[in-house]
């Protein structure tokens, strides 16, 4: 039995109220509503770390310019002044000071730049070597490739911060000693990721259709598999950027990383062990500060993987 409601005919329904139905076409341009706080939210992962990042880019590079920071400089009135103090000289302790009288303030903007360079400049070179034998390792495979992967398991099975503790304690207290510390525990890890990438990419139809058509090993290389390894690496290296600047600031507070007349964030932090008690600020707000970076720098690097990597269900 049917009945017929504004010239429509449907079912029917012993007791129920006649429903005019809506036969639109639905709009298939239509946002459902769960999508659209999705994307802000991941908008907000995207840009809110980017944004935090950049403005800890600025301090280091223009903080340093204008408020001049003195490593031997001491002042016995201005010790052990807590934040937002006067000091003897007129000037606004954002920071406070510490043991010695040194404003908190410009020690952590140079150590802002020194941790960035240090994390920079290791990534570029453990990035560069590691992509290098990945690759070379995944392309030609057999003995090279189970030799040196098998000497990297060795070393990724190794705690990483007493194998940087060892080097730096063999190569001594530096800059140029941390980046190399920290580029010898860190390389692997790229390496595992470029082989990978080559290993998937080498069997696939183009570079398979390049070599048909003659192009040689170095040919498939740099059009096939660097497009290919590229952005894995990317990503990897901004997961990485916390734990190598987390790193540097571990050996720094254990007196092997950058010397002691060079301010860093380990170093700044070092200082303040003795004065947790009376002086909290001097190891907490660099720690702090650490902190904020190293969990802006993962919350990046956790979105762009999940942007690059199409079978996550976050995508």
């Amino acid at each position: 039995m049917t009945t017929v409601s504004d010239g429509v005919p449907g079912p029917a329904v012993l007791g129920a109220p006649l429903v005019p139905t809506d036969d639109g076409p639905p709009d298939a341009t239509a946002t459902p509503p769960a999508t659209a706080p999705r994307r802000r939210r991941r908008r907000l992962r995207l840009w809110l770390p980017l944004g935090v990042i950049a403005a800890y880019l600025v301090a280091g590079v223009i903080g340093p310019l204008i408020a001049r920071y003195d490593p031997i400089a001491t002042s016995v009135t201005d010790r052990l002044l807590p934040p937002g103090s006067r000091m003897s000289d007129g000037g606004l302790a954002l920071l406070g000071t510490d043991q010695v009288g040194r404003d908190l303030l410009p020690q952590i903007m140079q150590g802002a730049r020194i941790s960035l360079l240090v994390g920079a400049a290791t990534l570029l070179l453990a990035g560069t070597v590691g992509a290098a034998i990945g690759i070379l390792c995944g392309y030609l495979g057999g003995v090279v490739d189970a030799t040196v992967m098998r000497l990297a398991d060795i070393q990724l099975a190794f705690p990483s911060i007493l194998l940087a503790v060892f080097v730096a304690g063999v190569l001594g207290s530096s800059v140029t000693n941390v980046v190399l510390t920290l580029s010898i525990t860190t390389w692997p890890i790229f390496a595992r990721v470029a082989r990978a990438q080559t290993m998937a990419t080498r069997s696939r139809d183009f570079a398979n259709a390049a070599r048909t058509l003659g192009a040689g090993p170095w040919h498939v290389v740099r059009h096939c598999v660097l497009p290919a390894v590229a952005s894995p690496l990317l990503v990897i290296a901004t997961v990485q950027l916390g734990f190598v600047i987390v790193a540097e600031a571990s050996l720094s507070f254990l007196s092997l990383g950058i010397p002691a007349g060079t301010p860093s964030w380990g170093t700044t932090i070092a200082n303040g062990r003795d004065y947790l008690a009376s002086a909290w600020w001097i190891a907490t707000l660099p720690g702090l500060v650490l902190a904020v970076f190293v969990v802006c720098v993962g919350v990046l690097g956790d979105e762009l993987r999940d942007r690059s990597d199409p079978n996550l269900s976050t995508r």
